[in-house]
């Protein structure tokens, strides 16, 4: 059987589709909480919480899963690490030690892990190759 290779056009525009939307995810799950909560000790927190993360990382499946069942693997993984990485870069950056280029390098290196595995996985259920075996 032939394999069909995916066109670069719509493989760049499902990237900067996915980019932009999961810019906009980003917003509406963690853009708008920006304090930090200083607890009796004087330890503090946040400014996330958890069920913000996970919120975001929820409804980040979706379109990295509707993506890559349409074959655009490629898309779905440089969009949403690209999306996430800046994102975090321009919620971050005003940090003045430093530090969250850290941070940052995290989230680019975890997004490209984590979508780059379930894009795999998605594309070769999709293509009838069932489980994936040997991971």
């Amino acid at each position: 059987m032939e394999q069909r290779r995916p066109k670069p056009v719509p493989q760049l525009v499902s990237g900067l589709v996915l980019a932009g939307v999961t810019s906009a995810l980003w917003a509406a799950w963690l853009g708008w909480d920006q304090q930090r909560d200083v607890h009796a000790d004087g330890s503090t927190t946040g400014p996330y919480e958890a069920w913000q993360v996970i919120g975001l990382v929820l409804t980040l499946l979706v379109p990295v899963c509707w993506a890559a069942s349409r074959r655009y693997v490629g898309g779905a993984v440089v969009g949403v690490t690209v999306g996430l990485t800046a994102s975090a870069y321009y919620d971050w950056s005003d940090d003045s030690s430093g530090l969250f280029v850290v941070g940052v390098g995290m989230v680019m290196m975890g997004s490209l892990a984590v979508t780059s595995v379930l894009g795999a996985v998605i594309a070769s259920v999709k293509r009838g190759g069932g489980v994936v075996t040997g991971l």
